[in-house]
């Protein structure tokens, strides 16, 4: 049977929160565990839009705090494809703090990889990406190389 092709466009998402009083650690900041959060959910469907069902998160890279961000700020994440195995997929995330002439400044950028999972949470094949642009295909290497640094990470015990 002949593996599915998606476009990238097909899965990418932007969501838009409000950081609220309960978002916020005691510094006055929002607090970097809902921020995860968020980055793992807006994943998670970004994932389970291309592979057309459930997926299981398997790790999180290069989650980095550019700036932080405070109560009333609008946090802007977008996220997309940039590589899929047979069953994984990486996403990378981007946030943003969004001010109200619709100007964005960077926060934070990760790369999460996810795994398609049947009912019984076997891992199953996803569809292919359609490279279509230059930044899709630089991307997508860039991928490659962060896949081969887990696999070492993985093989010395991290």
């Amino acid at each position: 049977m002949e593996r599915e092709t998606k476009r990238i466009s097909d899965s990418k998402m932007e969501h838009i929160y409000q950081v609220r009083p309960e978002h916020l650690n005691p510094a006055g900041r929002l607090f970097g565990g809902k921020l995860m959060e968020w980055i793992d959910e807006i994943a998670a469907f970004v994932a389970m839009r291309h592979s057309g069902g459930s997926v299981t998160t398997a790790s999180v890279d290069n989650l980095r705090f550019i700036r932080g961000a405070y109560q009333n700020d609008l946090i802007v994440l977008t996220a997309r494809i940039t590589y899929v195995g047979t069953s994984s997929m990486e996403v990378r995330v981007d946030t943003y703090i969004e001010d109200f002439q619709g100007i964005r400044k960077p926060i934070n950028r990760a790369y999460l990889t996810l795994v398609a999972v049947d009912s019984q949470g076997v891992p199953r094949q996803v569809p292919f990406i359609l490279l279509e642009t230059e930044s899709e295909r630089a991307e997508w290497e860039a991928a490659e190389k962060r896949k081969e640094l887990r696999i070492q990470r993985k093989r010395e015990g991290f």
